[in-house]
């Protein structure tokens, strides 16, 4: 390494993350450069989407409830009140989803308005 040159392992995994890099920017199927964009997905995907999302965040949710039911001996109540938050869970990623904004509970999809300032651009 005193000559200052990168080993050819080195050289070679820049090369390919270049490539993947010219890939992913130039006509990457299925991806957008704007957040909350579906891009060239299909229906059919974004159904899958959304029906993994709501299975999933109801299953999370049972199986959180059943684990502090067995551990705690209070069955049903813990997988009852952890179904219904997995349920709210599930319909708020979808909402966000099909909202557009694919971010964190809380935070909002970034415009052009500020409602302190106003409009940006403006002095």
């Amino acid at each position: 390494m005193a000559e200052g040159r990168k080993p050819a392992s080195l050289e070679d995994l820049d090369e390919r993350l270049k490539a993947a890099r010219k890939n992913r920017n130039g006509t990457g199927k299925g991806e957008s450069d704007k957040p909350g964009q579906v891009g060239q997905q299909g229906g059919l995907g974004i159904a899958l989407r959304i029906g993994v999302d709501l299975v999933a965040a109801v299953i999370v949710g049972v199986g959180i409830g059943f684990l502090l039911d067995y551990w705690l001996d209070t069955k049903p109540w813990f997988m009852l009140l952890f179904f219904v938050l997995g349920s709210a869970a599930g319909i708020l990623n979808v909402f966000r989803m099909a909202a557009g904004y694919d971010l964190a509970a809380g935070y909002k999809k970034p415009d052009d308005t500020n409602e302190v300032d106003g409009p940006k651009g403006k002095d």
